[in-house]
């Protein structure tokens, strides 16, 4: 069910848990807490008998729950926000009469990332309307939109339904939700005045990733009438039902943890599901993530970049991987902790503390000799994908640098 009155700022607002699409419930009651500008959640009696904590920091108890800091959400919440190109969006069309971090959160409407939903009422689901889903015909029309976007075009019904800010996966590039093959999908553009065909670039490293064994969002690159897009299939919506998820910002913040990769893979040991194997395959499974991102140049591989899903049980496990490609800075650090030498970008920083991932060094190095062979055929890999000849010059500038071949031939 959708609103049709015009929106008028409010500091209650309800939280709907949309595990099933077809029946939401009520979770509890958020609140704009105006000396943090953030907003707070207090429990549903009826979620406190029958849910679940949404995250570490969010116990089921009766209590009102403040934000961690300033101009944030808490707990679980943080992460139904619009990213920073969805709050743009907001900005630009929606253009509430208050812009604080509640009407973001209204305002990204039914289409956010995850299985949580924001309405005015806690009597039934009402989420703020965005229309229906363009689809792949439309391509151009979404190239178009943006591109009036940036030029501070006027607002029109048009732009409204080809753009829409829900999905959270990519921070401030420009995106728009889209129908697929019966399956949804996050379409991601060049960001303004960009001159390499950073879509495509994307669609290789995400191919070359999963060569290496690592598990990544399905991705298509899709041609556009100067370059491309790249579509990626959403992991947060299964057969019709929506799957909770967490960054790694919220569950390592829930636990007083810091912003690392050993830290992350001692989560999933503790909250992923032991009987199965999934949670010792999972902390394998970030490693390898890790070597890789040091390896391919990724520097953009902040804790917002990593997610976990919950299953039927209760337990979690890494989402596929997404947002992973060369950043073009040769920084020669991480933005996730990697090992006993902090962020330093080195392959012996991440074998340093290989036990807290659940690998013998010999295990742990095996990894990476795995993954410094396949990465060290990306120019080929990128070739076949159709990545140009000036990009390509680019690329090979920044990874087959001294300081990143090295290392790849080293093991």
């Amino acid at each position: 069910m959708t609103i049709a009155t015009p929106y008028q700022p409010v500091d209650a607002m309800s939280l709907w848990w949309l595990g099933d699409p077809e029946a939401p419930t009520l979770i509890g009651h958020l609140q704009f807490v105006a000396t943090m500008r953030g907003v707070s959640l207090r429990y549903d009696a009826n979620w406190l008998r029958q849910g679940f904590a949404l995250s570490e920091d969010l116990p089921l108890r009766d209590h009102v729950f403040l934000p961690f800091s300033k101009d944030s959400a808490v707990g679980a919440v943080d992460d139904a926000r619009p990213d920073r190109w969805g709050e743009r969006i907001i900005r630009t069309f929606d253009r509430p009469a208050r812009l604080s971090l509640m009407e973001y959160l209204y305002f990204a409407g039914d289409n956010r990332f995850g299985a949580l939903g924001v309405s005015l009422s806690d009597k039934t689901y009402q989420p703020y309307a965005t229309g229906p889903l363009p689809q792949l015909p439309e391509l151009d029309s979404i190239e178009t939109s943006i591109t009036e976007i940036f030029a501070g075009a006027p607002v029109n019904d048009r732009l409204m339904r080809l753009v829409k800010p829900g999905a959270s996966m990519g921070g401030a590039r420009p995106k728009a939700l889209i129908d697929l093959d019966g399956a949804q999908w996050v379409l991601k553009f060049c960001e303004e005045g960009e001159a390499s065909d950073t879509p495509l670039i994307e669609h290789a490293t995400m191919t070359l990733a999963r060569e290496c064994g690592i598990q990544v969002a399905e991705t298509k690159a899709l041609p556009l009438r100067k370059g491309h897009a790249v579509a990626v299939r959403r992991f947060d919506r299964v057969a019709g039902k929506r799957i909770h998820s967490l960054s790694a910002a919220v569950v390592l913040r829930a636990c007083a943890e810091d912003l690392s990769y050993p830290a992350l893979a001692l989560w999933l040991r503790r909250k992923g599901s032991v009987k199965t194997g999934q949670a010792a395959q999972d902390m394998r499974e970030i490693f390898r993530r890790m070597v890789f991102n040091i390896l391919i140049d990724n520097n953009d591989d902040h804790e917002k970049n990593h997610v976990v899903q919950m299953d039927d049980t209760g337990c979690y496990h890494l989402s596929p991987a997404f947002d992973v490609l060369p950043t073009g800075q040769s920084l020669g650090f991480q933005q996730m902790r990697v090992g006993q030498d902090g962020t330093e970008a080195t392959l012996d920083n991440a074998i340093s503390e290989h036990s807290l991932f659940g690998l013998t060094r010999a295990e742990a190095a095996k990894e990476i000799a795995t993954v410094a062979r396949c990465v060290d055929g990306w120019e080929a890999h990128f070739t076949a994908a159709g990545v140009s000849t000036s990009d390509l010059n680019q690329l090979r500038a920044q990874l087959d640098r001294p300081f990143l071949r090295n290392q790849r031939l080293a093991w």
